[in-house]
C-alpha cells in the first residue's frame, strides 16, 4: 500500500471573519503545486460559517459540487429552482454542468455552521445541470459504512457524473472495517471527527490521506470517528 498523509495543520487557510476555511487542496488564493487534488477529487474545504452569514449567489460550471454538513444548518438555493436546508449528516450534490448559480447560507441567528464542501471533476463537460441529495434513514444512521454518492444512484445515494463512490464512515471506538479496492482504483480518506488508524498511521479530525496500489483499505477507529471515504477511478 502506498499511503500519503495530508495533515490538518498543513492545509491552506482563508479567514474572512465570517468564514474560516481550511483547504486540503489548492483553492482560491492558496496555491501549492504539490497539492492540486487526487485523481478526480479536486477540492476539500472544511468551512465554518458565522451565524447569519454565507456565500452569495455565484456561478459554477463543469464541476460536481457537494456539501456534507457536520453541525449547524446549511441553506442551499440554486438557479435550477432548488432550495433546501440541510442538517448534520445530510448531503446535497449539484452538477454544475454547462452553468449554474447557487448560494449557501447559514440561516441560524446564533449557531455556527460547520461543513465540508467538496468538488469532483466530472467525466464529461457541458452536461445539463442537475441536483441530487442524500439523507440518512434509520438504517443508514446506524451503519458503520454507508454509500452516499455513486455514478448510478444505487442504494439511494446521490448521483454523480464521475466514476466515484463516496462512503460515510461512522465508527465506534475500537471498531474496524475493511474497504476493498478494485485494481487500478485509489482511495482518499478525510476525517471529520475523532481519530482512526490507517495502515499503522494515526489520522485525527481534519487529516486526510491518499491510498494507492492497494487491494483493500483497513481502518480501525481509535475513538468515535466520522469520516468520508472516496473510492476513485
Amino acid at each position: 500500500m502506498q499511503l500519503t498523509l495530508r495533515p490538518a495543520a498543513a492545509r491552506g487557510r482563508a479567514d474572512f471573519g465570517w468564514l474560516d476555511s481550511r483547504h486540503t487542496f489548492s483553492f482560491g488564493e492558496y496555491h501549492d503545486p504539490r497539492h492540486m487534488g487526487f485523481r478526480a477529487l479536486r477540492v476539500i474545504n472544511e468551512d465554518r460559517v458565522a451565524p447569519g452569514q454565507g456565500f452569495g449567489t455565484h456561478p459554477h460550471r463543469d464541476m460536481e459540487i457537494f456539501s456534507y454538513v457536520l453541525s449547524g444548518a446549511l441553506q442551499h438555493k440554486d438557479s435550477m429552482g432548488n432550495g433546501r436546508v440541510l442538517k448534520p449528516g445530510e448531503i446535497q450534490l449539484m452538477s454544475a454542468g454547462r452553468g449554474v448559480a447557487h448560494s449557501e447560507f447559514n440561516p441560524s441567528a446564533g449557531e455556527p455552521l460547520h461543513f465540508l464542501q467538496i468538488w469532483i471533476e466530472p467525466a464529461e463537460r457541458a452536461l445539463a445541470p442537475s441536483y441530487t441529495e442524500w439523507r440518512p434513514d434509520a438504517a443508514a444512521e446506524r451503519a458503520s459504512k454507508v454509500l452516499v454518492i455513486s455514478p448510478d444512484g444505487r442504494e439511494a445515494s446521490a448521483r454523480i457524473h464521475q466514476d466515484a463512490f463516496v462512503y460515510r464512515l461512522k465508527l465506534a471506538a475500537g471498531e474496524s472495517l475493511r474497504h476493498e479496492l478494485a485494481p487500478g482504483r485509489g482511495a482518499w480518506i478525510q476525517v471529520a471527527s475523532g481519530a482512526l488508524e490507517l495502515d499503522g498511521a494515526r489520522l485525527a479530525a481534519g487529516d486526510g490521506a491518499s491510498i494507492e496500489r492497494a487491494d483493500a483499505v483497513p481502518i480501525r477507529a481509535l475513538e468515535a470517528t466520522e469520516a468520508l471515504l472516496f473510492d476513485l477511478a
